[in-house]
């Protein structure tokens, strides 16, 4: 089972959290674009962009943070951060 948890904070606090959990059969990459979807969904943003910054910190530590930088939208949290709980 694949979980990716999925996580809102401002200054230093968890606002809000969820986990996702998918069981498909689909590949490892469109498992945790799924589940950012739904993650972006529950928490009603628009879709981050995955700069190369957050690409090499998530390739390195299963785990990336989403900044004002990633959105186009303005957002009202400091960052969104998710990891990947389980695979």
């Amino acid at each position: 089972m694949f979980r990716l948890w999925g996580k809102e904070f401002k200054d230093n606090r968890m606002l809000r959290d969820t986990v996702i959990c998918d069981e498909t059969d689909d590949t490892r990459t469109h498992k945790i674009f799924n589940a950012l979807d739904e993650i972006c969904y529950e928490f009603d943003l628009s879709k981050p962009i995955w700069l190369d910054s957050t690409i090499n910190e998530f390739k390195r530590h299963a785990k990336a943070r989403f900044y004002q930088d990633n959105f186009v939208d303005t957002i009202d949290f400091d960052y969104l951060e998710i990891q990947i709980i389980e695979e």
